[in-house]
């Protein structure tokens, strides 16, 4: 399978694209959007430069089982999974932060902890945790979103007093966060997995707050197995995980961690495969579900007459 780094449509009634980290976004008319989770892959907010094969299915295809399973908390902007690849959907106006949640002390949080600060996002860090250690209850430690390079850590009161989102939508969002971890963790407790960390992009639409982009992914999302979770930690041992993490890790192994002159690792097709195939596992795992991967003689033309068919659905 090779890997499928880039699209270029022109569709009807389409009046822009958006190319983001991982997604093409097509903006259809003044209502809609079509999101392709292509096969790209980023790490410290840079784009890697070899595609990952079945990632871009994978991705659309749990963030659609779990927008799906927790439409009852929030509505969310999904109207359709058109293609293994694509959701079309509801255009919102994004609000410009991201709301992360964790459950435990790891990766970012950890490397901040582990430098001594004990404030994360405004938030109190307690002495003498370890990492992956759970904390007395999961912290929301909300990010900026960047258009361009890194976003960063910003407190709940920051947020607020710039301006960014109004107190009211900011209490809302909170409330959704909770709650929509809760459900995640739930399902992925039922898994034999720890949903550890997760973020969740919020916007409006006609007013009402709207759940938007992926959600549990494992882009998005840090999950650890249960089984042995415990006696790890208590050895001290790293936890067996199901994330993007091991990328960020196989990265600092060779010393890049997206900071200026660093140079990318070469990733060779050992490596590829090696991530594919993390990819497909997480999938499994997470949705109990065997991964039926997509027909790909011609995954740009698939795509094109699938979202095609949606369009003209619409009119």
């Amino acid at each position: 399978m090779k890997a499928l780094t880039s699209t270029d449509f022109h569709f009807e009634g389409q009046t822009a694209k958006y190319q983001g980290k991982v997604r093409d976004v097509y903006s259809i008319g003044e209502d809609y959007l079509i999101m392709v989770a292509t096969d790209r892959i980023s790490a410290f907010d840079v784009v890697l430069p070899e595609g990952i094969p079945y990632k871009g299915q994978v991705l659309n295809q749990i963030a659609s089982l779990f927008l799906d399973a927790t439409s009852d908390i929030i509505p969310n902007w999904k109207i359709e999974s058109v293609d293994p690849m694509v959701t079309a959907g509801w255009r919102c106006e994004p609000f410009k932060v991201e709301m992360v949640i964790r459950g435990c002390l790891t990766g970012h949080a950890w490397r901040e902890y582990k430098a001594g600060k004990r404030t994360l996002c405004g938030v109190s860090l307690p002495e003498g945790m370890v990492e992956n250690q759970k904390f007395p209850s999961p912290i929301i430690t909300p990010t900026t979103k960047a258009d361009e390079g890194h976003d960063e850590d910003i407190s709940r009161e920051e947020i607020i007093a710039r301006g960014i989102v109004s107190e009211q939508d900011y209490v809302q969002l909170e409330d959704y966060t909770r709650r929509l971890f809760e459900r995640g963790s739930k399902m992925a407790a039922e898994r034999g997995l720890l949903l550890v960390d997760t973020k969740y992009e919020f916007g409006k639409r006609n007013g009402q707050i709207i759940l938007m982009d992926e959600i549990h992914t494992p882009d998005s999302s840090r999950y650890f197995y249960a089984d042995g979770y415990e006696e790890r930690l208590q050895r001290g041992e790293r936890q067996k995980q199901l994330s993007k993490e091991f990328v960020r890790e196989w990265l600092m192994s060779c010393g890049f961690q997206g900071r200026e002159g660093e140079q990318i690792p070469e990733m060779t097709p050992e490596v590829v495969n090696g991530i594919s195939y993390r990819y497909i596992e997480l999938y499994e795992q997470v949705t109990g579900q065997k991964f039926a991967p997509a027909q790909s003689c011609d995954a740009l033309k698939r795509i094109e007459k699938n979202i095609e068919g949606f369009l003209k659905g619409l009119k």
